[in-house]
């Protein structure tokens, strides 16, 4: 994990990457979660006898559910002290290459694309790309943009 003593400090760092998250296991009771969660239960999620015969061979995740696991990837890449609050303030962009089957071992890498002083604090646009361990194609590529007081 990379940390930062304050917000100031990632400002440089704008275009480089600046952390990469732990592994994230993609269990099937956390797809199952995510579905009654979201009540989207489509069968090539939750259900794995007919999704054995489907596309992928398995369940595989949602992509909201994909993209759900960006905070806690964050929080496993990098730090930033000093930040008494820090506010999800949209998406750019969202993109699915790949599926994502049940079992999978996720990671996300964090680039800092932009640094944007506001009124109180700094709106931070993140690029991450999460791979699949053991593929070579990105599972999700998103762009998320932060908004962080000191």
């Amino acid at each position: 994990m990379i940390r930062f003593t304050n917000l100031a400090e990632l400002e440089p760092h704008v275009g480089r990457e600046i952390g990469v998250s732990d592994w994230v296991h993609v269990t099937q009771q956390r797809i199952d979660l995510f579905a009654e969660a979201t009540n989207d239960r489509q069968w090539i999620h939750v259900d794995p006898a007919r999704a054995a015969d489907g596309p992928f061979g398995t369940t595989v995740a949602h992509g909201f559910f994909t993209l759900s696991l960006l905070p806690e990837m964050a929080a496993s890449a990098f730090e930033i002290d000093n930040t008494r609050l820090s506010v999800n303030y949209g998406l750019n962009r969202v993109r699915f290459p790949a599926p994502v089957p049940s079992g999978s071992r996720l990671r996300g890498r964090f680039k800092l694309v932009s640094y944007e002083p506001i009124e109180g604090g700094v709106q931070l646009t993140f690029g991450v790309t999460m791979e699949r361990e053991g593929s070579d194609k990105p599972v999700c590529v998103a762009e998320t943009v932060a908004r962080r007081y000191p």
